[in-house]
């Protein structure tokens, strides 16, 4: 009998998991997650922060490294490239067998690189070179630089993980960037037939975002507190309708015919951060055909032990659509609140790799001195 990850992928959508760690990937725990169902893995720097920092897990690595003279810079890069290559051999046989659709790790390029377009196209060429993966896929901040940035590097055959889409508007350049990108590989002559890309839309951060400025404004208006919670399943699923426009459109059949494949949504930060929220609010309503679910191990855990599986992303669209409608009327700019919240995740992460490599380098002095 099928688990629900299993469900799930029967349904159309893969379960990806947000989170590494070289302990994981070393012992049976990552094996268990593929026994599962789980079919890629994400990481980003926060991630890495948490696990080199707050694990002993590469200690005798990062003092090898130390002692061959490398840059802190360095032995993160290295470390890095051999989690990522470890998990990308792990997940190879899925990529095989689902003809490159699954089996994907992703590895994000630096996000102090977040504004500067032509670097962030070297840096995510290096990194591709470096892992010599082809079921990897380099991470890209949907900034407004980062936009022909994707366009270059899904030109130049490099399989893109678009990150940090929280706006309806951004996600609009995301997929135009991605399809452009494909025009270009096939004008060039490129095989348009083995480049995969996922577009990473935050959710839950965009309900943590909205709900504050509810509760500010909802003392006696009960309208408004029944908003509560529905911002983010909201403009996830408005932006199924927007995928859904773009590859099932005549532009993108010349494509298709020549074996290209969707970039299918990828629903990150699924977490509920809202401890009255249900731990599943940010999956049961967003199982879809040609989807992609990441979540943290505490969510899997959830949504095996009590998840429900149905296609649910295109129920209750008119209600999806009016939630959003009655948001801005109460005086609340999604466009607004999704600038802010792209630019705090670019700086938490930028803030995030910064703490890494002070982490490295602090923990380097430790084990040097014994």
């Amino acid at each position: 009998m099928a688990n629900p990850i299993q469900s799930l992928q029967a349904l159309g959508q893969s379960v990806w998991l947000d989170y590494i760690r070289r302990g994981m990937l070393n012992s049976v725990e990552f094996q268990r997650f593929i026994d599962m169902g789980i079919t890629g893995v994400t990481s980003n720097p926060t991630i890495f922060e948490k696990a080199i920092g707050g694990s002993d897990d590469y200690d005798q690595a990062l003092t090898e490294l130390s002692d061959s003279g490398k840059t802190t810079g360095e032995i993160y890069e290295v470390l890095a490239v051999k989690d990522i290559q470890g998990a990308a051999d792990m997940l190879h046989p899925i990529y095989d067998r689902t003809g490159g659709v699954d089996g994907y790790v992703s590895l994000e390029v630096s996000p102090l690189l977040a504004a500067d377009t032509q670097r962030t196209i070297e840096e995510a060429k290096r990194l591709f070179a470096i892992v010599g993966r082809p079921n990897v896929m380099i991470k890209v901040p949907a900034t407004p630089e980062g936009i022909p940035a994707i366009t270059e590097l899904i030109g130049s055959g490099v399989n893109v993980n678009a990150t940090l889409i929280f706006a309806l508007e951004m996600y609009d350049q995301v997929r135009e960037a991605y399809v452009s990108g494909l025009e270009k590989l096939d004008f060039n002559g490129g095989d348009v037939s083995r480049i995969a890309s996922v577009a990473s839309f935050f959710v839950s951060r965009v309900d943590t975002a909205v709900d504050r400025l509810l509760e500010e404004r909802s003392q006696g208006v009960d309208d408004m507190k029944s908003l509560l919670g529905k911002a983010a399943v909201a403009n996830a699923k408005v932006a199924y309708q927007a995928f859904r426009t773009t590859f099932e459109s005549g532009q993108f059949e010349a494509l298709k015919g020549k074996g290209a494949r969707v970039q299918r949504p990828l629903w990150a930060s699924t977490s509920a951060k809202n401890p009255a929220y249900s731990d599943v609010l940010y999956v049961e309503p967003l199982v879809g055909p040609n989807t992609v679910n990441t979540m943290p191990p505490e969510t899997i855990e959830s949504f095996m032990d009590h998840g429900r599986t149905e296609v649910t992303i295109e129920l209750d669209f008119e209600r999806a659509q009016r939630a959003l409608t009655a948001i801005e009327a109460a005086g609340i700019s999604m466009e607004s609140i999704t600038s802010k919240l792209l630019a705090d995740g670019v700086k938490s992460f930028s803030d995030s790799f910064e703490k890494l490599l002070v982490g490295i380098e602090k923990k380097r002095q430790q084990l040097a001195e014994g």
